[in-house]
């Protein structure tokens, strides 16, 4: 008796066709050749294979857009730029020179978003894992901390306490929005009490300044409504505190999580398709605030920490075909010198990937393999591509968001990222890794620099 097969899930695969040719429909793109009036071939020549190229015009044009649909809509709006998503130094002076202040996780991000002029005050500290020297550093600038759990809390009150300042708090709130799963192992919950539970020992310490309320209810949200919910929560909590206390909570911190364009794994529906828009979640937000029991004269600052949404299509990473083989199955694959140790996202996302040079309209279903080995190396499991010869080269769209923060020296050293500006000038804002970048961090112990074989 032959055993049993091992059970796989069906799936349902949306086919992007287009006009048919001589072999069947095609399901492929056209090929992108120059990226913002480069030649693909030209930048990989002058500066290698691969290499990450960010628009600096499309930043700026992403940022106006959300920016505008939020004005319009609500009197009082702050932007706060994520660098987790993205801190190289460049890329967030775009966003400091367009008005948004930093937004921050750590004390490695606070120091990186000080160096680069930002004002203490316009800067917002939040996470779970600050330091008591991360504190006393926001406290002296007058930034911005938002209290995570009890611990940060009673140590907050005793550097009030031994410092004479005053810190400018709010805490993190989780809540129920009916998105599962919920974020909760972050702030205080909302529906069980723990966040009035805070706000009730901050201001009967009397040591500190609330001043907001923040909430971050998750990543690529792909429900605006959420949002409409999360608001109208933290604008009853702020009432709540104005009721008891006659003390005006100044700023609600709605987070980020907006979605981008890219396509989640499993998804049947191409992001483009599914993703809200800006404006959608700028509705949400601004409607339900303004429909809670705020007065028209004295609104909050709405404070909005988008990342991915607002830079996820800005940037394209460039690379070449390794080779090609047959796998054992039969099926078709293809070895890119793209890994996922620089394409972290090829985790989450089926990411539009398209050859960079004219190709057959033949197409086959191919399987996209890194260059590392190790058998999780797989840019996109199963895509509809022409076939592509040892040299050629891709391009793989909306990398902008965390390819470039949670990046990995792994088997390869990571390459240069470029900047075309808005006049369409080519700039290196961060040099490829040599060897020299990981030996100088390196010390060999006396007995063990000379060796035999």
């Amino acid at each position: 008796m032959s055993p049993k097969k091992t059970y796989e899930r069906p799936i349902i695969k949306k086919l992007e066709s287009n006009m048919p040719n001589k072999f069947g429909m095609r399901t492929i793109y056209e090929p992108v050749t120059h990226v913002e009036g480069h030649a693909v071939k030209d930048l990989i020549r002058d500066h290698g294979s691969p290499v990450f190229v960010i628009s600096e015009k499309k930043i700026r044009k992403n940022y106006r857009a959300a920016k505008q649909a939020f004005e319009t809509r609500y009197p009082k709006v702050q932007f706060a730029w994520s660098y987790k998503t993205n801190y190289l130094d460049a890329v967030c002076k775009i966003y400091h020179q367009e008005g948004s202040w930093a937004e921050v996780v750590s004390g490695f991000e606070y120091d990186k978003a000080i160096r680069n002029g930002v004002e203490g005050s316009k800067i917002i500290f939040n996470g779970p894992d600050k330091s008591e020297a991360d504190l006393r550093k926001a406290v002296t600038n007058n930034s911005l901390i938002h209290i995570d759990h009890l611990d940060e809390l009673y140590l907050l009150q005793d550097i009030a306490k031994n410092s004479k300042q005053r810190p400018k708090v709010a805490i993190r709130v989780n809540l129920d929005t009916g998105i599962f799963p919920m974020w909760d192992r972050f702030g205080f919950n909302y529906e069980n009490g723990q966040a009035w539970d805070a706000l009730n020992k901050i201001m009967f310490s009397g040591q500190m300044d609330l001043v907001g309320l923040h909430t971050h209810i998750g990543t690529f949200m792909l429900s605006a409504g959420a949002y409409a919910v999360a608001a109208s929560k933290l604008a009853h909590l702020a009432q709540s505190v104005l009721a008891k206390y006659n003390h005006e909570i100044k700023y609600i911190d709605m987070g980020g999580g907006f979605a981008s364009k890219n396509t989640l794994k499993g998804s049947f529906l191409p992001g483009s398709d599914i993703s809200p828009s800006i404006d959608d979640f700028a509705e949400a937000i601004t409607s339900a605030l303004m429909n809670s029991d705020y007065r028209p004269k004295t609104p909050p600052l709405l404070i909005i920490e988008s990342g991915r949404a607002l830079i996820d299509d800005a940037a394209w990473l460039l690379g070449s075909v390794l080779a090609n083989k047959r796998l054992s199955d039969g099926r078709r694959s293809t070895i890119l010198d793209i890994g996922v140790n620089i394409l972290f996202t090829a985790f989450w996302y089926d990411h539009k990937i398209t050859p960079a040079q004219a190709f057959t309209s033949y197409t086959e279903d191919t399987a996209l393999y890194g260059p590392l080995c190790m058998n999780i190396d797989v840019v996109r499991e199963s895509i509809n591509m022409p076939l592509l010869n040892k040299g050629d080269q891709v391009v793989v769209h909306h990398v902008g968001a965390y390819n470039m923060t949670q990046w990995m020296q792994f088997i390869t050293l990571r390459p240069k990222v470029l900047l075309i500006d808005e006049y369409g000038k080519l700039h290196v804002i961060r040099n490829n890794e040599t060897l020299s970048t990981l030996t100088d961090l390196e010390a060999v112990p006396p007995h063990l620099v000379h060796f035999e074989l």
